[in-house]
């Protein structure tokens, strides 16, 4: 039996192996690709392995893939057989093992207008006895490579989130994790695969918030084998008897045009998570932290509101420090209450400037210092008779627990229902430690957590659909597809230096869309490169997803402002292109092509060394377009380009130490 799921523009077709144990992967590719001998089906013998671990196989238990990797580890063993299969809105395809009383159907979703297929597994236990599941994969997917594997993917720390990485992986294996009960800032869940001499790309993203593991090995057949998957951390999950539990879905995609063809794929799916609330425009936003830190009074606040609107902003936000309790990072969270009796009067205030208002918060973390934790001692994560790890001052709330739930969800419906507020910024700055709850041993507290945390952004969307959301995690550490589903937009990095940034933003965009991506000008320099770059370099650099403001606007000189606001009017003029056009990475610039491919905006840099022009003998810079070869193109000076000149020789900038970045316009003409 076959079976074949069709996308916009791809394929992926599944078969039944001839013993009927497992699913094996027949094609996966543009329509078409499925007439054919199979690219993935073995065809030498098997020595010294089970057939099983040489196939191309789609998900199975560690019993019948004892050698090569398996998706699912069932303490005592598991065997399997085809029960049975459906098609219609999705393909499931149904396993049973009688003796461990284990049920699994695989599950397949073709998600319309994009090239993406999402799979998960949903397990029932059908017998007397508890499953205890050490690997808990959510899908295994092979990817056609001949010579060995290209692996790229995202990597780094804090401030230095979203690093492209690539290895050429010839045989052996690749594995990258979290246990930090989120993606965190070391690892994305992420990963990107080609054959090691490039061509078609294919991915893997997790869509979940938790712990998390990703791994590639280069069979002995050549063929490239992902498993992704939540870690059962701490573990084992266990399946009590008449239970059921369904695995984080993985989302799958492809594309022949290699990475850069990969990521509009993502980008197609980001849009479509998110309903019609992509388009909705994102605000340019000025946010008070690195300009006030924890010294929030409304006067001073309100005097950086003024700057901020004659500049341009819709959007002022007022980072941690504006609640009870919160002089410093030792106290506070848990008590959201404005320290000031007037906060009130003081946003009002801010809304007669035009502007928007918003708000930092920390929904999952407590203060020992707060109320809140002197009265619930009991809702933090905890093991009896062990010290607690202190991390930031502060520990973490355990959303396994209703009555958490419940009173997160109240405490954001009584800020968003007291104050006109129109954007919330959701920060999570630690993970679990003692990852307990006394009473509760066999809990799944990872899944537990995730369900809580979902479940008060799934509130937020309902009660409050006017709301913009962002999502933080000390930065990018949790930047997952669960997230971006439920959320408006996500801060890749606390580092806002600006060549620093420019490569934090190279890699998000291999995984997410430019709606998606907030980005301040700042005056911090570069963590790991520092050299300083003019305040048009952090506009342009900021212009690349959603423009913010978090520089102390009180010491800007006049020209600062003025240059500012001149800018802040550029970026207005083609968010909508940046937004919801096509972007490609290119080096040193990012293009956005209107939907229309009428308009292609250019934002680029000069990262590098000068040419030496007009001392000595020297050429432009040049950036290659994505672009129609056949058509014209003319940019706001009258200047007149043939898309082959564009897309061969490339558009040409010429830097100096004063003009170091640039924004272009071009129109089609035909």
């Amino acid at each position: 039996m076959t079976w074949t799921v069709t996308m916009k523009s791809t394929s992926y077709t599944v078969a039944l192996d001839s013993t009927e144990r497992w699913l094996e992967l027949k094609a996966w590719g543009p329509h078409g690709i499925e007439d054919g001998p199979s690219v993935f089906t073995n065809a030498g013998s098997v020595h010294f392995i089970t057939d099983v671990d040489a196939a191309p196989v789609e998900y199975a238990p560690l019993g019948l893939r004892p050698f090569s990797g398996a998706d699912v580890s069932v303490r005592g063993g598991s065997w399997w057989r085809f029960e049975s299969a459906s098609s219609d809105d999705d393909l499931r395809v149904t396993f049973v093992d009688e003796v461990a009383g284990l049920r699994a159907v695989l599950c397949y979703r073709p998600v319309p207008e994009t090239d993406v297929l999402t799979r998960w597994v949903e397990f029932e236990n059908t017998g007397s006895s508890t499953l205890e599941f050490d690997r808990l994969g959510s899908a295994g997917v092979c990817v056609p490579t001949v010579s060995g594997a290209r692996l790229t993917y995202l990597t780094g720390q804090w401030s230095q989130e979203f690093t492209r990485r690539t290895v050429d992986l010839p045989a052996g294996g690749f594995r990258m994790e979290s246990r930090f009960g989120v993606p965190g800032h070391a690892h994305v869940p992420w990963l990107a695969v080609q054959d090691s001499s490039g061509g078609p790309a294919f991915g893997v993203s997790l869509e979940w918030p938790g712990s998390w593991s990703i791994e590639a090995d280069v069979e002995p057949s050549g063929l490239t084998r992902v498993r992704a998957g939540r870690l059962p951390s701490p573990g084992p999950v266990l399946l009590q008897p008449g239970t059921s539990l369904v695995t984080p879905a993985v989302a799958l995609a492809s594309s022949v045009d290699g990475l850069a063809g990969l990521a509009s794929v993502w980008h197609d799916y980001d849009r479509v998570l998110a309903g019609s609330r992509w388009r909705r425009p994102r605000p340019v936003l000025y946010n008070s932290w690195e300009a006030t830190g924890f010294d929030v009074r409304s006067e001073h606040q309100l005097e950086l509101a003024k700057r901020a609107a004659d500049l341009g902003v819709e959007l002022f936000v007022v980072d941690d420090g504006w609640f009870t309790g919160r002089d410093d990072d030792t106290g506070g969270l848990g008590d959201w209450t404005p320290a000031e009796e007037a906060f009130g009067e003081f946003v009002d205030s801010v809304r007669e400037l035009g502007l928007e208002f918003g708000l930092w918060v920390e929904p999952e973390a407590v203060s020992p210092k707060s109320r809140l934790y002197a009265e619930h001692p009991d809702w933090v994560y905890r093991i009896e008779g062990r010290p607690q790890t202190l991390i930031r001052n502060q520990l973490l709330l355990d959303l396994g627990l209703p009555e958490v739930v419940a009173f997160v969800k109240s405490t954001l419906d009584a800020l968003l229902t007291a104050y006109p507020i129109s954007y919330l910024k959701w920060d999570m700055n630690r993970p679990p430690t003692e990852r307990g709850r006394p009473g509760s041993p066999d809990a799944d507290l990872d899944a537990e957590h995730v369900a809580g945390y979902l479940a008060v952004l799934d509130h937020l969307r309902a009660a409050h659909p006017h709301v913009t959301i962002e999502a933080c995690a000390g930065g990018g550490g949790r930047t997952d597809l669960a997230t971006v589903a439920r959320t408006d937009v996500v801060w890749p990095s606390d580092n806002t230096g600006p060549l620093d940034r420019l490569a934090i933003q190279d890699g998000f965009l291999l995984m997410h869309a430019p709606h998606l991506m907030s980005s301040w000008v700042t005056d911090s320099p570069g963590v790991f490169d520092p050299r300083p770059r003019s305040l048009r370099f952090r506009f342009v650099t900021a212009m690349a997803g959603v423009l913010g403001i978090g520089a102390d606007l009180s010491k800007w000189a006049p020209e600062q402002h003025a240059e500012a606001a001149s800018l802040v009017a550029v970026y207005k003029s083609i968010r909508d292109v940046v937004h919801h056009g096509v972007a490609r990475v290119l080096a040193d610039a990012t293009q956005y092509t209107s939907e229309d491919g009428d308009t292609v905006v250019v934002l680029a840099w000069n990262t590098g060394e000068l040419t030496g022009a007009p001392l000595v003998p020297g050429r432009s810079s040049r950036v290659r377009l994505d672009v129609c070869p056949s058509s014209s193109y003319v940019d706001e000076k009258g200047t007149r380009y043939s898309g082959a000149h564009l897309k061969y020789a490339g558009l040409p900038f010429d830097w100096t130490a004063d003009h170091d970045a640039d924004v272009v316009v071009l129109h089609r003409s035909e």
